[in-house]
């Protein structure tokens, strides 16, 4: 699925880690710097009713939970509504980005569900793509990644210094110098 990209990487956290506050204040701060960000963070819990995304290239706050049942035990993603979401972000890439921020790797993108075609889309028009993985979920993500993605800690700072890598390699490559490992393995 994916060839030699060095721009994919892996937010891994722990459980009482919050990927959504780390990679939501990140964008804000990309397009305070002029970037275009599309994507989703997540916003809510999985298991009630208040699973609900935010879309970051329009900052609209889309429900992600099905309809409230009492009876229904663990994660309650509406997977319709997950799509629709996807459709949007895909619609929004056809505009270009800077980055595309997905907000968790699962078992449906395990699967080659759920949001992982938007990060083939984003890797094949080489746009960056940063994705939220659980750490119980990072030996799946290496093997869906095909073991192509840089394993963040879940900061700032390991964040930035990542972004800060991408757009200097994509800043080299624009001005004609020597590729990198990853350009030539690409």
């Amino acid at each position: 699925m994916f060839d030699a990209q060095c721009d994919l990487g892996a937010l891994v956290y722990e459980p009482h880690q919050d990927p959504d506050a780390v990679l939501r204040d990140f964008a804000a701060d990309l397009r305070a710097r002029g970037h275009r960000v599309v994507g989703m963070v997540q916003a809510g819990q999985c298991a009630d009713s208040s699973l609900s995304a935010v879309l970051l290239h329009s900052g609209e706050k889309l429900l992600l939970a099905q309809a409230f049942d009492p009876a229904a035990q663990g994660c309650r993603l509406d997977l319709t509504r997950l799509q629709n979401t996807a459709e949007r972000i895909a619609d929004a890439l056809t505009h270009g980005a800077d980055l595309v921020i997905i907000n968790r790797f699962g078992k449906r993108e395990r699967d080659g569900k759920g949001l992982a075609y938007l990060i083939e889309r984003a890797l094949n028009a080489d746009i960056p793509v940063v994705i939220a993985v659980g750490k119980g979920h990072f030996a799946d993500w290496i093997k869906f990644a095909g073991g192509m993605s840089v394993r963040l800690g879940c900061d700032r700072d390991a964040l930035e210094a990542w972004w800060r890598g991408v757009t200097a390699a994509g800043a080299q490559s624009d001005s004609g110098s020597h590729p990198t490992v990853c350009e030539i393995l690409k």
